[in-house]
């Protein structure tokens, strides 16, 4: 534990003195602890959690320690709270650690789920959970619906508890305030917990009926392959977000000016996307397309990218290739779907005047439509080196002013429908971006082109 700091030691230690004393009831004699229960609990527990330190199984298994939630809570209506908390350790002590520091995460992980089923099932006896469900024989039939409300409450305090902890943890490690550190954390779990909670109590009932255990298992069962499901679910995404945010921070090193700009690209196009009433699977995927929309930078010479002065006619031509060398980088990324294409055709213009191909009107893409709006509006709103950026009010009317030459006019409605329902704040983003605001529209990232008149688009130097 010595790798971890020392708020986050003691903090460690002081919750694994708290289980300590949730469970020591149960290890008295004379406690009349059952046993046998608990025995079986904690086995299918510690059953539940070793396929992820299987090597047969790898990471295709990403259950790991606290992570089947559902016996836990059957746990804790069907035991006493120490017995309860001592369903959680075999389990929480064996499962897979992917992080370092081991040791300080396999004792956290020992500590902090016995406090919190000791909370739950503390909450369930208080509100007479137990007489609830029932037991063998016609005559203890289960209490439904009443067994819900102890079952949900237990559920309840399970969430909060374990949150709570979750968050004073990283607190401590991270040195975060404590109102960051729990943020977004209750949301995200309560929902998945009652529902975790709706399935412990069905395997509590049937538990205690006169079927026994092996009725038990046929919640079990179903429970655990949804909960493995979910992980992987959530394990892909996480794969996808770690590859775009390395692609992004790889342009953001090449291109210190545009630091931040992909992140507010991909915030005005979902802002676009939900005004479009776009399904939420393509919301995403053109969120991935505005944050990757100048991955092609990668392939521009980076003293044509940092060129302070204007660029010649044949600087002019290498950066009008960037979007195919985006293309080109993310072709094999087989997430991304339609963002691929974004990518490709951000720069093509309604007229057909733009880049790498002239399409024009319906032949451009509906995402690189979207992401051409995106990409022109954050240019006008961020500040560069040399010239604050414009208010939104002012980028609106540019964009409005441009819709049917350079921009899909649907699309330009849609996004000020979406900055007048949730407004926009450019300085969330702390760097600035070298992105101009409406200049002569350069048919390259370079110059203006001399023979539009002043001010004829939302184009920028290096877009």
């Amino acid at each position: 534990m010595r790798a971890t700091r020392g708020a986050a030691r003691a903090h460690i230690l002081a919750v694994a003195l708290g289980a300590a004393l949730c469970v020591l009831p149960a290890l008295r004699p004379g406690a009349g602890t059952p046993w046998t229960t608990l025995g079986l609990l904690a086995g299918l527990y510690l059953v539940c959690e070793l396929p992820g330190r299987c090597p047969f199984f790898g990471s295709s298994v990403p259950i790991g320690a606290g992570s089947f939630f559902p016996l836990l809570l059957a746990a804790a209506f069907l035991l006493p709270p120490p017995a309860a908390a001592l369903v959680a350790v075999p389990g929480s002590l064996v499962g897979r650690v992917e992080k370092p520091p081991a040791l300080a995460r396999r004792i956290w992980r020992a500590a902090r789920l016995p406090v919190t089923v000791w909370a739950a099932s503390s909450v369930h006896a208080l509100l007479g959970g137990p007489a609830a469900l029932g037991g063998p024989g016609p005559d203890r039939l289960p209490d439904l619906p009443y067994a819900l409300l102890p079952g949900c409450a237990a559920a309840l305090v399970f969430s909060l508890v374990l949150t709570a902890l979750d968050g004073s943890i990283l607190a401590a490690a991270e040195q975060l305030p404590l109102r960051r550190a729990w943020s977004g954390l209750l949301p995200r779990s309560v929902g998945p917990h009652l529902v975790h909670g709706l399935a412990g109590l069905m395997m509590a009932i049937l538990w205690n009926s006169s079927y026994g255990p092996l009725a038990a298992l046929f919640v079990l069962l179903p429970m655990y392959i949804s909960c493995w499901v979910f992980a992987q679910y959530h394990r892909e995404h996480a794969a996808h977000r770690a590859t775009i945010r390395a692609l992004v921070q790889a342009v953001d090193i090449k291109d210190a000016y545009t630091r931040g700009h992909s992140e507010r690209v991909g915030h005005a196009s979902v802002l676009i996307a939900q005004e479009l009433g776009m399904e939420r699977e393509r919301v995403e995927v053109l969120r991935f397309a505005g944050i990757l929309h100048d991955i092609g930078k990668l392939g521009v010479p980076t003293r044509v990218l940092r060129k302070d002065g204007p660029l010649t006619p044949e600087e002019r031509r290498v950066i009008e290739l960037h979007p195919e060398y985006g293309h080109e980088i993310v072709r094999g990324i087989g997430f991304l779907g339609e963002a691929r294409a974004a990518i490709l055709h951000h720069h093509e213009r309604l007229d057909g005047s733009g880049y790498p191909y002239g399409l024009s009107g319906r032949r451009i893409p509906e995402f690189a439509r979207v992401v051409a709006v995106a990409d022109a509006f954050d240019a006008m709103t961020s500040t560069r080196s040399y010239r604050p950026g414009r208010p939104v009010p002012a980028a609106v009317e540019e964009l409005k002013r441009c819709a049917g030459t350079q921009f899909d006019p649907r699309m330009v409605r849609a996004l000020a429908r979406g900055l007048e329902r949730h407004g926009w704040s450019a300085s969330a983003t702390p760097v600035t971006a070298d992105e101009a605001g409406p200049v002569p529209v350069p048919r390259a990232g370079g110059v203006p082109a001399p023979a539009p008149p002043p001010a004829s688009g939302a184009a920028d130097r290096r877009r």
